[in-house]
């Protein structure tokens, strides 16, 4: 008997012998008898390496600003499982969720679900019965085995392309560029905001006939002084506000958002691009010592982070790490090293974490030498606040997972 949300959690962890089982056989079979595979409303559907969630945070903020009523399902979640399923801004209770999983449930019968899986039926079965006029979904990993894609996009958007995921998606960005790809739709359009797409996206796009418009080549943008500008061959929006996100690699991405909306005709509102928040994505904490929470866990990540640090220049950068133990953490660290004062590791509360053994063979494989390890990531925050001063930054990244710990600490929503 599962009487609240963590119980459901916790046994769908414990149904599947696998937390990542690609396939869309098994999650088809349950949204047929569901009856989810023909939506009455349109799907957007988000693919890419980075930037995918601030994508779907942006793409969200402008439809509820042409007034629609948006379903929103994202992965992984920050804080609370909750967040990954959102309608008109609310993220779904306890209680919705828990009824979702029950309806999911009750014909699941001798099908073997993963908990992404159970997720995103629950997030269709929670749109279609509260009605929403549009959803925004994103892949939780690759595009063309993840379960969202059993879902066809009526228009799809393939943010920055890297090398993440390995183990399941291949060593090199053509093969990655392909799985991401795989969400586009036969005579649909799609979008891609990498501004070197892999020849694979391109090839495949051309095989299906998916009309696809690429940054760089159908539609750009320019930062100025006031805000900035964008272009498409018979467009142009100039004076645009700036994003209520940080740094410039946000303005690749919204974009891609305005390409998506110019497509689905729908009007761009720029206060919209005002109103769009993300957690964990550059966030800043002010106070004596500026706190910097950001998720990103990958070279790609590390270089956009970076870029977006140099603003900074004063004061001493802190950087608090953990890492899963499946990343290139010498490629993510080797990046960002002229960047930071000192390094501060510690494990993650997940069972696939680093060790600080891995953590620090890591980092000084590639010369840095000015660690300091600690058994958890609060004990590591606790002891470098007590430490720095007035003037400096604590920068938490490495993982959800890093940031979540410490950004619990302080409230934030």
């Amino acid at each position: 008997m599962k009487n609240n949300l963590k119980q459901w959690l916790d046994w769908q962890i414990s149904l599947h012998t696998s937390k990542i089982d690609l396939g869309l056989s098994r999650v088809r079979i349950i949204a047929e008898r569901l009856n989810l595979l023909t939506p009455t409303f349109p799907i957007i559907t988000v693919a890419g390496t980075n930037g995918k969630g601030s994508s779907v945070a942006l793409l969200d903020a402008m439809l509820t600003a042409n007034g629609m009523r948006v379903g929103r399902y994202t992965s992984p979640h920050l804080l609370r499982y909750n967040e990954r399923i959102c309608i008109a801004g609310v993220d779904a209770s306890d209680e919705q969720i828990c009824q979702a999983f029950t309806t999911i449930e009750t014909v699941r019968g001798e099908v073997s679900l993963t908990f992404f899986e159970f997720a995103t039926l629950a997030a269709m079965l929670l749109f279609k019965q509260h009605k929403v006029d549009i959803a925004v979904l994103e892949v939780g990993l690759g595009g063309r085995l993840d379960a969202v894609n059993i879902f066809a996009a009526d228009i799809a958007l393939v943010t920055a392309i890297d090398i993440d995921h390995s183990d399941w998606l291949g060593n090199d960005r053509e093969t990655i560029g392909f799985e991401k790809a795989g969400i586009f739709r036969a005579n649909k359009p799609a979008v891609c905001s990498d501004p070197n797409p892999p020849q694979s996206v391109l090839k495949h796009a051309e095989q299906l006939a998916t009309e696809l418009y690429c940054l760089q080549r159908d539609f750009t943008y320019n930062k100025t002084n006031e805000g900035w500008t964008w272009q498409t061959n018979s467009k142009t929006l100039a004076n645009l506000p700036k994003l209520n996100l940080y740094g410039d690699f946000q303005l690749q991405n919204a974009a891609g958002v305005l390409m998506v909306l110019e497509l689905l005709h729908i009007p761009i509102i720029p206060n919209g691009l005002t109103n769009t928040k993300i957690q964990g994505r550059f966030q800043i904490l002010s106070g004596p010592v500026t706190h910097i929470f950001d998720v990103a866990h990958n070279p790609l990540g590390a270089k956009i982070l970076t870029a977006t640090l140099q603003q900074y220049t004063k004061g001493k950068t802190h950087a608090i790490l953990g890492m899963l133990d499946k990343k290139d953490i010498a490629g993510f660290v080797n990046i960002m090293q002229d960047s930071i004062t000192d390094w501060h590791v510690a494990p993650l509360n997940t069972p696939n974490s680093a060790t600080i053994q891995c953590l620090v063979a890591s980092l000084t494989a590639v010369g840095i030498r000015n660690i300091t390890s600690y058994p958890s990531i609060t004990n590591a925050h606790d002891s470098l606040l007590a430490n720095v001063k007035d003037g400096d930054r604590i920068l938490v990244t490495g993982s959800f997972y890093t940031v979540a710990e410490v950004l619990l600490k302080y409230n934030v929503n």
